[in-house]
């Protein structure tokens, strides 16, 4: 039957490194989706910054967000919700007191207070970017652990520069309640920025994609997945016809899965032309 869902990350994946969405991506895409192949976008980013994405595709899109944790259409309907319990992201809290001022957590809510730190660097290098594009969704609490007062978030984040973030993990591997959560890291060496995402038990891109592909009716040699990150592995593992961005981190080019060009050259587009339309 061939293949009937693209499941594709954003950063260093749909987008370029000036993170915009070519015109030959769109339209490619469009072009797959006007052929009954469902179109996916699974990233890590939270549902807001995504849809902004989605909204740039002349199609039909469906949402795989925050590493798994949510799936939801572009206008917003919830359809798959696999949350951090409350109190196990207090422990994790509790456990990092250390890299507080890169923590943060996030919240599935429709506008503001969607995500809290517990003090706020406007100017910081690496942190101060992200949240000044994000203003009005951010707010602080302090101590950090009074935001979780009940209910259940989409995840705990740390957010900065990879050797800080990796002392971080590190950290998180060493509880003894480790197996209560799942950790999802995406690297950018070149600018040596990072973000962890610690969620619920079981929670990744792939597992999301696979209940999704399952509720769709779709088997997973009838997937297509296309990523560049380290958080991108599972998805790429369940897919039938996994497919690694030119400019992915070397870690996944080791797998021997295709690969096809890089972001800055409209990857997504090519290897939809070569494993899709110039087969169809």
């Amino acid at each position: 039957m061939g293949i009937q869902l693209i499941a594709m990350d954003i950063d260093g994946t749909l987008l370029d490194s000036q993170s915009q969405l070519s015109p030959d991506n769109a339209q490619t895409i469009a072009e797959a989706a006007s052929r009954g192949i469902d179109i996916v976008i699974v990233t890590g980013r939270r549902y807001n910054s995504a849809r902004l994405i989605a909204e740039q595709l002349p199609c039909e899109v469906e949402l795989i967000v925050s590493n798994g944790a949510l799936v939801k259409s572009k206008s917003g309907t919830t359809h798959l919700r696999s949350l951090l319990p409350a109190e196990t992201a207090r422990r994790v809290v509790d456990a990092t007191e250390e890299f507080r001022q890169m923590s943060g957590v996030i919240f599935d809510r429709p506008a503001e207070n969607q995500v809290i730190f517990e003090r706020i660097d406007w100017d910081g290098p690496f942190v101060g970017p992200y949240l000044r594009r994000h203003r009005t969704q951010v707010a602080e609490v302090a101590p950090l652990a009074n935001c979780l007062n009940g209910e259940d978030p989409v995840e705990v984040m740390f957010i900065g520069e990879c050797a800080p973030v990796s002392a971080a993990r590190e950290r998180l591997e060493s509880l003894e309640f480790r197996s209560d959560f799942t950790i999802a890291v995406t690297e950018y060496p070149r600018t040596g920025f990072s973000f962890m995402d610690v969620l619920g038990r079981g929670v990744t891109k792939g597992s999301a994609l696979e209940q999704w592909a399952r509720r769709k009716g779709i088997p997973r040699e009838n997937v297509m997945a296309i990523g560049d990150n380290w958080n991108d592995r599972e998805m790429l593992e369940y897919a039938g016809l996994p497919v690694v961005m030119g400019n992915s981190i070397a870690g996944l080019k080791s797998f021997g899965w295709a690969t096809t060009l890089t972001n800055d050259q409209s990857g997504v587009a090519e290897a939809i032309r070569t494993h899709i339309l110039r087969n169809g």
